[in-house]
């Protein structure tokens, strides 16, 4: 079974690669497409770093575990971009593979408001949730919005690692230390691209 990770990676951080480890372990994942989202559709609004330089960003964040793999799957066509078409896609590129959606609580409780949830649930094996303390889902809830969710849920209780990409571009804007909040490579990387400045 193959984890899909989608995000928009602005930067990646260290509680990304946190969940992806986790969900990888939990699940048995063979793999997991870090799948960076070109045009994220519920961001409209909020400037976003060309998608180059998250890219760049991810490939350095991944080095070194052949676990993780980088997918231009949402990159290299036309947004905006939406999980279940990438599963569509990915699915149709190889259709004997299983896979499981990877996501934290706070995109579960959105995910009645995504595109086409239930095709999303449908098309994935499992959906991995990292549980969130400050969240709260009400699962009966979201099984009435998007049937078929509950049986496909993994909720996994993962080390809790409080950052933010938000939190991590103030960081930078301010002049604040940001060096291990993500991963080796990606800071030096900011600064050399001067970014979130």
């Amino acid at each position: 079974m193959i984890g899909v990770f989608g995000g928009t990676f602005d930067p990646p951080h260290v509680g990304h690669l946190v969940l992806a480890d986790e969900a990888a372990w939990a699940l048995s994942l063979s793999k997991v497409l870090w799948v960076v989202t070109g045009e994220p559709p519920h961001k409209p609004e909020q400037p976003i770093t060309s998608v180059e330089h998250r890219i760049q960003m991810v490939a350095l964040s991944i080095r070194g575990d052949s676990r993780f793999e980088l997918s231009r799957t949402e990159v290299d066509r036309p947004g905006p971009h939406f999980a279940a078409e990438t599963l569509e896609l990915l699915t149709a590129s190889q259709p004997d593979e299983a896979w499981a959606y990877v996501m934290g609580e706070d995109s579960l409780i959105d995910l009645p408001n995504w595109h086409r949830p239930a095709r999303l649930v449908d098309l994935c094996h499992s959906i991995a949730v990292l549980r969130r303390p400050m969240v709260e889902s009400n699962l009966t809830q979201l099984e009435r919005q998007v049937p078929g969710l509950a049986a496909k849920l993994r909720l996994l209780d993962v080390p809790l690692v409080d950052v933010s990409a938000r939190d991590i571009r103030r960081r930078v804007q301010e002049g604040l230390p940001f060096r291990y909040l993500v991963p080796g490579g990606v800071a030096e990387y900011i600064r050399e691209h001067q970014l979130y400045l």
